[in-house]
C-alpha cells in the first residue's frame, strides 16, 4: 500500500471513528443555537428561570411496549424526559440513576418519561428496560422525530443520552445534554418540584 494510500485510509478511518463517538457521548453543551433562555449551571445542567421558558411541544405517539402516550396528559406533575438508546454505554450507566428516582419520586407528583432513539427494534429497548428496572414508559423514536419537534437549541440530536425537565405547566425548566449521575439527576428535579 502506498503512502498515500495508507494517509487517506486512515484519514477515513478517523473521521468514521469521530462520527461513531459523536453518536453516543457527553454530549457537550451546546443544544445547536437558538434563544432558549437556558443558564448554564455546575455539572453541565441548564436552567430556565420561571416566566422565561417554552412550553414542550407535542411529544405523543407509540411506546416501546406498543401503547399510545400522550405527555400532554401529564400535565399539572413535573416531567422528567429521559432521551436514551440500548446501544448507548453512558445510557446504560444512568439507566439505574433514572429506575430508582422515579419509584422514588412518583408519590411526589414526578412522571419519567423515556425517548427511545436509534435503536431499529423495539426488543433491544424492551429489554433494556426490563434489565434495568425501569417501569415508567417510553416513547419509541427510531428517527428521532421527537427530538427535533423542540425549540432550537433545546436539544442536540447528537447528545445521547440527555435529559430535559418539565415544570407543572409542561414547559422546560432544566436539560442536561450529558449522562447523569443520581445527585445530580436529583438537582434538576428538586428545584422544580419545590416550585409553587
Amino acid at each position: 500500500m502506498s503512502t498515500r494510500s495508507r494517509a487517506v485510509l486512515l484519514g477515513a478511518m478517523a473521521a468514521a471513528a469521530a462520527l461513531t463517538l459523536s453518536a453516543c457521548g457527553n454530549g457537550g453543551t451546546s443544544g445547536g443555537g437558538g434563544n432558549t433562555n437556558f443558564v448554564t449551571g455546575k455539572d453541565g445542567i441548564d436552567t430556565v428561570a420561571k416566566g422565561h421558558r417554552a412550553a414542550a411541544p407535542d411529544l405523543s405517539g407509540k411506546t416501546i411496549d406498543g401503547k399510545t402516550l400522550d405527555v400532554a396528559s401529564y400535565k399539572g406533575k413535573v416531567v422528567v424526559i429521559n432521551v436514551w438508546g440500548s446501544w448507548c454505554s453512558p445510557c446504560r450507566a444512568e439507566a439505574p440513576y433514572f429506575a430508582s428516582v422515579s419509584k422514588d419520586y412518583a408519590s411526589k407528583g414526578v412522571q419519567f418519561v423515556g425517548i427511545n432513539t436509534r435503536d431499529t427494534s423495539t426488543g433491544s429497548a424492551v429489554a433494556f428496560e426490563k434489565q434495568n428496572g425501569i417501569e415508567y414508559p417510553s416513547l419509541y423514536d427510531p428517527t428521532g422525530k421527537l427530538m427535533l419537534r423542540f425549540k432550537k437549541g433545546t436539544l442536540n440530536p447528537q447528545a445521547i443520552p440527555s435529559t430535559l425537565v418539565l415544570d407543572r405547566q409542561g414547559n422546560v425548566a432544566a436539560r442536561s445534554l450529558a449522562a447523569l449521575s443520581e445527585e445530580n439527576l436529583l438537582k434538576m428535579i428538586k428545584p422544580v418540584v419545590a416550585e409553587k
